[in-house]
């Protein structure tokens, strides 16, 4: 099924109509900043579009260029895994996220594809531009020329990172085009952007894409952020034998934009025929949850019972947390008459109240309960955390 959409009014209309229950997404889409798009990673074929050509601030998703331009110099062997990497006084100033190393030291060409997929580290990106193109001014103009011959005819680079130009603008179409030819370009390298962690030099970096190992079939690729662009987000998911591969721009926070890409990723498996599934890789998280919710075109019977599966929890929940303190008092009263029947009663009360994951098991109005609420105002970066 394809969509395109002229208005901010369409635009809303298809959300409602894709994700039903997931009503934090709305957010996005009534944002100048959104656009999103879903491939079919083998045909190329769009599954679901908003204003996928509309030009955006790619943020970090741009260290997914870098990171093509060195995986192209180690195919060519112009560099190997163990080439050493300094950082200049340059690339040193960048602004986080980034390592910190100072300058003079370096790190391995391996080492600094670890911080690019994880850290998502400026000064290293720029420390790379530099030794591929002598200059991260001129590494950037290379990177145009690449994307341009790779398809994407509406994207420009400034520099390595992604950090705030108003000259580096992309489209969704044109990362989701990036993200598959990563893919298959590359396959013996597209692993790298599955690692949860990287550990080195007594450094432990952390992924910045929580969708992997949340969402059933996502093994990468990329995350971003910076004010102008909002939270964006490339991801590829396999199922049933088909990969898809989608980019959404402009997420109001990390957990919405997560929230919003389970949900086009359900439509475009459902669209391929692909059922979703009631039980993902991890059934606490809410971001899982909420895709699971999201109604697909051709209604399917695990859509009709969620609702089912959750309902008695919430009555249980209810009768946990009303029932106790009678019951409780009761059996104080009957077995010592006087004294003890205060103190068992206040000693008792409070256990009927440790029951916290009756809230996150209920998933009635909003689709992810606990999360970071502000996580977007304090990062001036080009990536989020």
């Amino acid at each position: 099924m394809r969509f395109r959409l002229g208005t901010c009014a369409g635009l809303v209309g298809l959300a409602l109509s894709m994700l039903g229950a997931a009503p934090a997404a709305q957010a996005q889409i009534g944002s100048d900043r959104y656009s999103a798009i879903v491939l079919d990673n083998r045909t190329g074929n769009v599954l679901v579009a908003a204003s996928p050509d509309e030009t955006r601030h790619p943020a970090s998703l741009t260290k997914m260029m870098t990171l093509y331009m060195v995986f192209e110099a180690l195919r060519e062997g112009r560099l190997s895994l163990t080439s050493a990497v300094p950082i200049s006084e340059e690339a040193a100033s960048r602004p986080p996220s980034k390592l910190g190393f100072p300058p003079g030291q370096s790190l391995t060409v391996e080492q600094a594809i670890m911080a690019l997929v994880t850290k998502s580290a400026n000064d290293v990106a720029a420390a790379v531009g530099e030794r591929l193109g002598g200059s991260e001014e001129r590494f950037a103009q290379m990177m145009t020329l690449r994307a341009r011959s790779l398809g994407m005819t509406r994207t420009t680079f400034r520099n390595a990172s992604g950090l705030p130009d108003p000259d580096q603008v992309t489209t969704a179409r044109d990362m989701a085009t990036l993200g598959r030819r990563l893919i298959q370009d590359f396959p013996e390298r597209y692993h790298y952007f599955g690692m949860q962690h990287a550990a080195f030099r007594g450094l432990r970096l952390r992924n910045h894409n929580r969708m992997l190992g949340e969402y059933e079939g996502v093994d990468g690729i990329k995350t971003g952020y910076i004010r102008d662009s909002g939270f964006n987000i490339v991801t590829s998911a396999s199922r049933g034998g088909q990969r898809v591969v989608g980019a959404v721009f402009g997420g109001n926070s990390w957990v919405e934009r997560d929230q919003h890409m389970a949900a086009l990723l359900d439509q475009s498996f459902t669209s391929m025929g692909i059922a979703p599934r009631p039980v993902m890789a991890r059934a606490t998280t809410g971001v899982v949850r909420s895709a699971d919710a999201a109604p697909a075109p051709r209604p399917r019977p695990a859509t009709a019972q969620a609702p089912a599966r959750q309902q008695p929890v919430a009555r249980t929940t209810a009768t946990a947390q009303a029932a106790p303190r009678p019951r409780q008092a009761t059996t104080a009263r009957a077995t010592t008459p006087a004294r003890p029947t205060p103190a068992a009663a206040t000693r008792q009360a409070p256990r009927p109240a440790a029951a916290p994951p009756t809230r996150t098991t209920t998933n009635r109005a909003v689709p992810i309960p606990t999360a970071p609420t502000t996580p977007a105002p304090r990062i001036r970066t080009a990536e989020a955390r």
